[in-house]
């Protein structure tokens, strides 16, 4: 009677860990559901009309994940993040699993309990980025690597996680470039403790790199198609030495993973792996931890990070906390730390529909959803009454792939817009047809661009090679009547044929 009672409790646990996960799921989903989409989004999405083996700025699980969830949910705010949060979701059950193999049952709800409400992953999978199927890639990829550490070297069964591992390690990267860091971080491992250096010998480690290359193969076809741009942009963007302070730099990326992930549980994450112990799979996953966050600390010598780059660091991190052997005070901590977690968590949730944190919406980061439904009002008023009177064409276009991709999902029909790109950075816009690829003489071009005192050094180039420009509305970018940004709209009208000079880039 004792054994049964103890098997329903341990179910009932387990049940509690997924419990907690998928509740978790089902709130970022009606949140994601109600709110609009971020621009980072909307270029996600528009990647997602045009599947492809890798785009310039991320490999392309991201966009498939998209397509996913619109073939269900349709162009909708929830179909564009279903996917992703459904590979949230998952993470979550991957890291709940690994943390009940590696300790017990109640390390899986204290794994599911993290991560379901530190702000990282409570707020940050509610969205569609590349963040999303790199969690749950990565989270697997552990799972499957503890699974073929459990079984005895050698052995057919670790074999097959080995090769279980490799395929999720493939995805993992095929979801963001910085996944890489996971198997240097096991190598590391590996090499540097003695109870697990034995694990070099068998095969398993080297079949999972070879399955991880071949599954992530289309990404590296698809770059060597186009000139390695991804990976060169990538390496640019994290490594590009920057000006300003190291030591700012430096805390300004400590200062972000107090906010996403709380400082308490930041604080006992960092003293669960420094006490991790010299070997079994805990002092993997620390090591595993350390490498990647270490790099980050690396790359923020040379440009301003980010927040959330680190975040690939929490998937072996959390395990690694809730696997520490707990003291009354140690479990007193963590449990603040979940409450603090669960308050800061909340408050953002409530700031995403109504502003309660004292910031102008220009700070805020909620309020960079906001306005683009009325910039493309605007932009139709003049857009779709110039399409049934004239028999040249007009088309839309903006600066920057961020006002290109929102016009691009709230415009009627969802038209192919332009990020032209003459004074911002590159992105995939430039691999796709532009406007003198696609456009005839004579036709017209709807711009948007900033806002500035004097003149647009955009229009300033295109001037000449339209007949004549044509200022129209300013747009205010606001969050309840609070302003974000500027925007004007621009008629240029009876295209030359002619286009300004730039870098000519191969295009998919």
């Amino acid at each position: 009677m004792a054994g049964v009672d103890v098997a329903r409790y341990r179910g009932g646990v387990v049940a509690r860990a997924v419990a907690i996960t998928l509740l978790a799921g089902l709130v970022r989903l009606i949140l994601g559901a109600l709110t609009p989409l971020f621009p980072d989004e909307t270029y996600y999405w528009d990647w997602s009309r045009h599947l492809s083996g890798g785009y310039f700025d991320h490999p392309p699980l991201i966009a498939w994940l998209i397509r996913f969830g619109t073939l269900i949910a349709g162009d909708t705010p929830a179909g564009v993040r279903l996917g992703p949060i459904i590979a949230g979701t998952l993470a979550g059950l991957f890291i709940a699993d690994s943390a009940r193999r590696l300790t017990g049952d109640r390390a899986a709800v204290n794994a599911a309990l993290v991560f379901a409400l530190m702000p990282l992953s409570a707020a940050g999978l509610v969205l569609a980025t590349p963040d999303a199927p790199l969690f749950a890639c990565a989270a697997a990829t552990i799972w499957a690597v503890i699974r073929a550490l459990d079984a005895p070297a050698r052995s057919r069964a670790a074999l097959q996680w080995w090769a279980v591992a490799g395929i999720f390690l493939g995805l993992a990267m095929a979801s963001k470039y910085t996944a890489v860091l996971l198997p240097l971080g096991i190598v590391v491992a590996l090499l540097v403790r003695r109870g697990l250096r034995h694990r070099l010998a068998e095969p398993g480690p080297y079949v999972a790199t070879v399955i991880a290359v071949v599954v992530f193969s289309p990404v590296i076809v698809w770059n060597a198609e186009h000139g390695w741009a991804s990976f060169a942009f990538q390496l640019s963007h994290g490594l590009t030495r920057a000006t300003g302070s190291v030591l700012k730099r430096e805390l300004d990326l400590v200062g972000g993973q107090l906010g996403l992930v709380t400082p308490v549980l930041f604080v006992m994450l960092v003293l669960a792996v420094v006490r991790s112990g010299h070997t079994g799979t805990r002092a993997l996953l620390a090591i595993v931890a350390t490498v990647v966050f270490g790099f980050f600390m690396y790359s923020a010598t040379k440009r301003r990070p980010e927040a959330n780059w680190p975040a690939l660091a929490y998937v072996p991190g959390i395990l690694v906390l809730v696997a520490h052997a707990g003291t009354p005070r140690w479990d007193k901590w963590l449990r603040g730390g979940l409450v603090l977690a669960g308050v800061l968590t909340a408050v953002t949730y409530v700031n995403t529909f109504t502003p309660v944190l004292p910031v102008p919406a220009r700070r805020d980061p909620v309020a960079r959803s906001h306005g683009w439904k009325e910039l493309a009002d605007s932009v139709n008023q003049t857009y779709g009454p110039r399409l049934s009177i004239s028999s040249h064409r007009t088309w839309v276009g903006a600066d920057r792939y961020q006002e290109a991709s929102e016009l691009a999902f709230h415009l009627p029909d969802r038209p192919q817009t332009f990020s032209l790109n003459l004074t911002t950075r590159p992105n995939h816009y430039d691999f796709w047809p532009q406007f003198p690829e696609r456009a005839h003489p004579r036709d017209g071009l709807l711009l948007v661009v900033d806002e500035v005192a004097g003149e647009h050094p955009t229009l300033k180039s295109l001037s000449q090679h339209f007949e004549s420009v044509v200022q129209k509305e300013m747009v205010t970018l606001a969050r309840e009547g609070d302003p974000v940004k500027y925007l004007r709209i621009w008629h240029l009208e009876r295209w030359r044929g002619t286009w300004p000079e730039r870098p000519l880039r191969s295009r998919s």
